[in-house]
Order: structure tokens, then sequence, then C-alpha cells
């Protein structure tokens, strides 16, 4: 059985005294719960307030991106070390707006994602088609290049370390939602490229998110699909009360 994982994804959002305060209301409701993994991922000037906060929960703390390199002159990047070293478990690696505004490529989302496995950490890997692509009937060749490009060389045994995480780049921000069957039917179809590239046992127990405009109206329909392993949450995990009707919607 897959358990469902849903992650906070603050994005460049909340100061240290609002993370705070959203912290004390997650908390309130999600310390203890097991039936779901719950992550938040705070921008890096929250992360210590944030791992504190979070030291006597079950919640698990994510942060939204990390180097490829170890140390050196890499001026405004984090490491692995310093990740590490404030208890971060989850990376979100290859979102749509690191690819699209910073020019990631496949190719540096996959040494990241190598990098995070080899120190334990475990990568959220983002795939996804722009508006254009699915309009042009593009969405498979998108999203398949891109599972392929940043999951090379991973070994299947790694895979259960691992979370991808669709986000259809058109549904991100923007309100509009993929329906479920949208959703599901790209869900699927990314577990048979994990099933092509690395066999039955990996792929059947990879964990695949929705990233795009879940909330709570949408989320138990999206979650009820049988490919889909959980949410990356955006806007709405800023609001306590909706990332907490989300958790409860994969209950």
């Amino acid at each position: 059985m897959r358990k469902t994982i849903i992650a906070g994804n603050w994005k460049m959002n909340k100061t240290i005294a609002e993370a705070v305060s959203l912290v004390e209301g997650l908390k309130r409701e999600l310390a203890d719960c097991v039936d779901v993994e719950v992550v938040v991922c705070p921008p890096f000037t929250a992360l210590k307030t944030v791992s504190d906060m979070l030291a006597d929960t079950q919640i698990k703390l994510g942060c939204q991106n990390m180097s490829s390199e170890d140390d050196g002159a890499y001026t405004g990047e984090i490491s692995h070390t310093m990740l590490k070293e404030l208890f971060v478990r989850y990376v979100i690696l290859g979102h749509s707006e690191r690819r699209d505004y910073y020019k990631e490529t496949d190719f540096w989302v996959n040494r990241k994602v190598k990098k995070a496995l080899e120190k334990n950490l475990r990568p959220i890997v983002c795939v996804g088609e722009k508006l254009k692509d699915r309009e042009a009937g593009n969405t498979e060749k998108v999203v398949e290049a891109q599972v392929r490009g940043s999951l090379a060389d991973i070994p299947a045994e790694q895979f259960e370390e691992v979370v991808v995480a669709y986000e259809p780049v058109w549904a991100i921000g923007t309100g509009k939602t993929a329906t479920s069957e949208q959703a599901q039917e790209v869900h699927a179809f990314i577990r048979g490229i994990i099933r092509d590239m690395v066999g039955d046992q990996a792929a059947a127990g990879l964990r695949i998110q929705y990233g795009g405009s879940m909330k709570p109206a949408n989320a138990k329909e999206l979650l009820s699909q049988p490919d889909i392993d959980g949410g990356l949450i955006g806007g709405a995990s800023l609001d306590a009360n909706s990332f907490i009707s989300i958790v409860k919607a994969g209950l």
C-alpha cells in the first residue's frame, strides 16, 4: 500500500512570524497524524524556526530547492549538509517555476536528485506540461522526456525514497485544475514509464502526487483516483484550515 503524502509548498511566502502562526495552526490538527504523511516546505529563512516547532510532531520538514554540489563558491545556493542540519527530510526538485524562470534542465534536476538520494534526502521530483503542450497533444511526450531525464540512472531500489509530483503547469496558481480523469490518466502514464525504466515493483511502490490547484473542494475526488497518491499543494497550503482539509481528504 502506498501511503498518501500531502506536501505544502509555501514558495516565496511567509515571514518567520507568519510561519510560526501557520505551523501553530497545523499542529493543532495534524501533530499526531500518521495515516497521511504530512510535509511542509517553508522558504529557507523559516526552516530553522519551523524545524524546531515540528520536533515533537509527525509532520515532516521539506525545502523548495537544493544544490547538486556539496559546498563551495556557489552564491545563493544551499547544500544538503545545511539542510540536514535542520532535520529537513524532503526536497522539492525540478518545480516548473525553477524549470521556467531559472532554466533548470532535466540534466540539472537529475544531478540534484542523485545528490539528494546519495545524502539520504527524499526528492519530490516535479514534472508537467504547459498549456501549449496539452493543446498540441504533446502532454505524454513532454512528461515522458522529463520523467526519463530527471530520473535517469536511478537504481530501482532507490525509488522507494522518491516521490514524483505531476503538476500541469497550466493549472498551477491559475485556479484551473485537471479533471480527476485527466490527472489519473497522466499519473498512470507516469507509473508506466517508471515500470519500463526500473520494473514492476519499483513502479508499484512509487508515490505520485498531483500538483495543480488541489484544494479542499476537489481534493477528495483527486485523491480517490488509483494512481494519485497525494498532493503537492501551493496556494492552499498557506492557510492552515485549507491545508488541514486537504490532508483529511486523504485519510
